[in-house]
C-alpha cells in the first residue's frame, strides 16, 4: 500500500470526493468483470477468507486512481493490508474493498461490490458501493442516490440519479437482511426476539445499500468485519437516514488502527427512530 499522510486537510468537498470514488469504482468494476465466470486463482489468505485476481486487479485501479486525485490522503485497503502494507489512519482517510463478497463473486453470484469509504474524524462521510455485475451504483456526498451505470461507463449527470431514503418502520414487523456466507446462531437468536415478518438473504455491502433505499429495516452483524468492509455502505446508510450503531448502542466509529480496522458487532437500522420500540419488542 503506497500512502502519502499529511496533516488534516482543512476543508473536504464531499460530493466531489463523491464522484471521484464512483468513478474508480466504475473504473474497477471493469477490471473486475473481466475474471467473473473465468479462472480468477482463487486462494486463502492468512485468515482463511478467500482471495482472488479480480480484488487485486480492482484494488490496483483504486489505489492508482486514489493516488493521481486525492494523494492527501491516507489509504487503507483490504488487500494490500492482508499483505503486510503498514496500516495507517488519521483524521481524515479512505477505506477500499475491491471486492467485497469475494465468495459470492467466486460462486457466479452477482452479490459483490466495490466500496471506497472516506473516515472524517470517526464518521463515514462519503461512501461509494458498486455492483458491477448489477450495473448498478449507491454513492453519498452531499446526498444518498443510486443510479444504473455499466462497468467501465460513463456516470450519469445528476438529474438521472435517483435520491434515496431509508423508510420508516410501520406496525406490520421487520424486514431483516442477512449474509448469504455470515449467518450465525447469534443473528438467528437475535432476530427471533424482534417483530420480524421476512428475512432475506443478500450478498455483500448490497444489506446495507437495501436498508438505504427503502427495501428493509434491519440487519445485524455478530461475526468478524474489518472497517473496508463497512465504512461505504455505512456511510450511504447514513446519508439516507439510517444509522449503524455498535454493540454499545453508539453510532459505529472507524480508525481503530489499534486492533487492525477490525469491527465488533453491530446492527444497521434504517430508522434510528424505531430502534426502541423494536427492542421493546424484544424485550417483552
Amino acid at each position: 500500500m503506497s500512502v502519502q499522510t499529511s496533516a488534516r486537510p482543512l476543508s473536504l468537498n464531499y460530493q466531489a470526493i463523491a464522484e471521484d470514488f464512483a468513478e474508480l469504482a466504475v473504473a474497477a468494476g471493469a477490471a473486475i468483470m473481466l475474471f467473473y465466470n473465468a479462472d480468477s486463482h482463487a486462494r486463502e489468505k492468512g485468515d482463511t477468507s478467500p482471495v482472488c485476481d479480480a480484488d487485486l486487479a480492482g484494488e490496483a485501479v483504486i489505489l492508482a486512481g486514489l493516488a493521481a486525485r486525492l494523494p492527501d490522503l491516507p489509504v487503507v485497503s483490504e488487500e494490500a493490508a492482508a499483505a503486510g502494507a503498514k496500516s495507517i489512519g488519521g483524521d481524515a482517510f479512505i477505506l477500499v474493498d475491491p471486492v467485497d463478497g469475494t465468495r459470492e463473486f467466486l460462486a457466479g453470484k452477482g452479490e459483490f461490490t466495490v466500496n471506497i469509504g472516506l473516515v472524517v474524524h470517526g464518521e463515514p462521510k462519503v461512501g461509494a458501493v458498486y455492483a458491477p455485475a448489477l450495473e448498478q451504483m449507491w454513492l453519498a456526498g452531499d446526498h444518498a442516490v443510486t443510479f444504473p451505470v455499466a462497468p467501465g461507463g460513463a456516470l450519469p449527470p445528476a438529474a438521472e440519479r435517483a435520491r434515496i431514503q431509508a423508510r420508516r418502520q410501520t406496525q406490520d414487523g421487520l424486514v431483516a437482511l442477512t449474509s448469504w456466507s455470515h449467518t450465525d446462531p447469534r443473528t438467528s437468536a437475535f432476530l427471533e426476539n424482534l417483530p420480524v415478518k421476512e428475512r432475506r438473504m443478500i450478498g455483500s455491502s448490497l444489506k446495507f445499500c437495501a436498508l438505504a433505499d427503502g427495501s428493509g429495516d434491519i440487519y445485524p452483524r455478530f461475526g468478524a468485519t474489518m472497517e473496508w468492509d463497512t465504512a461505504a455502505g455505512d456511510a450511504i446508510l447514513r446519508a439516507a437516514g439510517g444509522i449503524v450503531l455498535d454493540r454499545d448502542g453508539l453510532p459505529l466509529r472507524y480508525g481503530k488502527a489499534a486492533t487492525k480496522f477490525m469491527n465488533g458487532s453491530f446492527v444497521a437500522w434504517a430508522d434510528p427512530d424505531a430502534i426502541p420500540a423494536a427492542l421493546g419488542a424484544r424485550r417483552a
